[in-house]
């Protein structure tokens, strides 16, 4: 799968890179304090990151004071697997290099599948952050270095967090956690009863 850089014009249509941000002290924090599993974990609010100086300036700086949450996702992954989207922006730092497969949300059919051939990879590097706006599609980030990837992720408050109700038809049927639509590939090993709409290749590095 050919692998472009943030930098290049096409990652305007899913994001911009964040500069004026110090996210020195989040970066060792992250080294300091979270795991790299062999599969991957993700961990929507951590306290001890959340106390650095860096989440009040990105509560005013990317979210206009909007409650905010800072968690992380890390492991070892080289597949598709799956694509969901939010109705938010979300903030990706990597603390290592690593690639994001991503795509468009007005790609998606009116029943709700998605050609997996139209998703486009990218490479973060290390201590950059991107915001992916809310029609990016996007999922758990790939390694390319054998210790795995570390990423600090970066959304409003309670998202990705347990739903008060069971949700069902149309695009509220894809809904599987508060402010979390999603898009599984039958090959992506996801649990039992998830909503699948991805056709096509399960991409892979």
């Amino acid at each position: 799968m050919k692998i472009l850089e943030v930098t290049d014009s096409a990652f305007a249509k899913y994001g911009k890179v964040v500069k004026g941000i110090d996210f020195s002290a989040l970066l060792s924090k992250m080294e300091e304090i979270t795991p790299v599993p062999e599969d991957v974990v993700y961990v929507p609010s951590v306290p001890e990151l959340e106390a650095l100086p860096v989440f009040g300036e990105l509560t005013v700086k990317t979210y206009g004071e909007l409650p905010i949450q800072i968690g992380y996702c890390n492991g070892h992954n080289q597949k598709l697997n799956a694509l969901e989207y939010h109705r938010s922006s979300e903030i990706d730092i990597a603390v290592n290099d690593l690639v994001v497969m991503l795509g468009w949300q007005p790609d998606i059919t009116p029943d709700f599948t998605y050609d997996t051939a139209k998703a486009e990879a990218f490479r973060i590097p290390a201590g950059t952050a991107v915001e992916l706006y809310a029609t990016t599609l996007h999922y758990a980030p790939c390694h390319i270095e054998e210790k795995g990837f570390r990423c600090v992720i970066v959304l409003p408050k309670d998202t990705n967090l347990d739903l008060d109700a069971p949700h069902a038809g149309g695009e509220d049927g894809h809904l599987t956690a508060k402010n979390k639509w999603l898009l599984g590939h039958p090959e992506g090993g996801l649990p039992e009863g998830s909503p699948m709409g991805l056709v096509g290749e399960n991409l892979s590095l």
